[in-house]
């Protein structure tokens, strides 16, 4: 695909697309909110650390004050939180043929499109493994995956097709006209993910070890899936039919061993949510991303989590695996208990 792209979030997920997407010889830009992480891209290139070694990638940089000209391709990667500001200040200078890829977590399309309008308005399901470690430094924290289609379910376009064509500059990307299938899937896992950040401990281990609240959980997330007809789509070592309501105990237990066994290979052992709230000190995307959700069902374990988040971005100190034995107790509890 010819043309330029611009990557409006240069930290765990746009960076790992930028350095990327650079080094394959695309023309590609940096542009965040954040100064120092800009002036170090300028200073010492995009560097990637990938098996404890470190690269780097010479790409322009700026903050959103700094940019001048026109937009064409954008990957928007802002936190959710962030979307509407960013969207916004895109949307100002988007080019007439130009589009807004939205390789973010949680579901931003609609956000997105508020401001673009939806024919320039592309979704996306990444799930990245990356953390920024220090202005101007991601590390990759392991493969994972990349979704790209036309929202809402169309069919896959030839822009879509050339988009999977630049990404797989990263890896495996691919076309889908299900990418909300996927989105609701990674709900699902999130929703694990976020309960895993109450705590101070790796992933696989909260996961194995309070694989009651778990199970609860995902049930919440895909019991709101069933009731729109989203079809779940799997990824990674996430087998999202395994944990909807009603899979047999079996299977569901198969596949906890399987996404347990394959986290544990990661190099990063602990969730963006966990870093966010232990190292970064700063408020957590999650909340944002189930707003909508705690909107249309009843969801109480989801809300207990994002409850126990709100209370760690003033004080993470209170992380304790308690929080998560509290979860198994809820979801043992009969429907309509106290």
């Amino acid at each position: 695909m010819t043309g330029r792209y611009t990557v409006v979030g240069g930290g765990a997920i746009g960076g790992t697309l930028a350095f990327d997407l650079a080094r394959a010889g695309h023309d590609v830009s940096i542009v965040d909110a954040d100064a120092a992480h800009v002036q170090a891209i300028r200073d010492h290139g995009l560097r990637l650390e990938r098996a404890g070694h470190r690269s780097a990638a010479a790409l322009p940089a700026s903050t959103p004050e700094e940019f001048t000209g026109t937009l064409d391709r954008v990957l928007l990667a802002v936190k959710a939180q962030a979307t509407p500001v960013a969207a916004k200040w895109i949307a100002e200078r988007l080019g007439p043929d130009g589009f807004v890829v939205s390789v973010q977590n949680g579901f931003n399309e609609a956000e997105i499109a508020q401001h673009v309008g939806w024919p320039r308005t592309v979704a996306a399901f990444v799930n990245l493994f990356a953390d920024v470690v220090e202005p101007g430094v991601v590390r990759d924290g392991g493969a994972g995956a990349l979704v790209v289609g036309e929202p809402r379910g169309a069919a896959v376009s030839r822009r879509i097709l050339d988009l999977v064509h630049d990404l797989q500059a990263w890896g495996p990307a691919r076309a889908s006209d299900n990418v909300d299938g996927f989105l609701w899937a990674k709900a699902g896992f999130g929703a694990m993910l976020a309960a895993t950040a109450l705590a101070d401990a790796p992933m696989a281990d909260l996961i194995e070890r309070h694989a009651t609240a778990m199970h609860a959980l995902a049930e919440e997330v895909f019991d709101i899936a069933t009731d729109l007809g989203i079809t779940l789509e799997a990824f990674d070592a996430f087998e999202p039919t395994a944990f909807a309501r009603g899979a047999a105990a079996t299977d569901r237990q198969a596949a906890t061993a399987r996404l347990v066994a394959w986290l544990r290979t990661q190099p990063k052992d602990r969730s963006g949510i966990w870093r966010d709230l232990a190292v970064r000190r700063r408020p957590v995307e999650v909340t944002t991303h189930y707003r909508s959700l705690l909107d249309q069902a009843d969801v109480p374990l989801l809300r207990t989590v994002l409850d126990g988040l709100r209370e760690l971005e003033r004080d993470p100190s209170g992380m304790s695996e308690a929080r998560l034995r509290e979860l198994d107790r809820l979801a043992q509890q009969p429907e309509g208990a106290p």
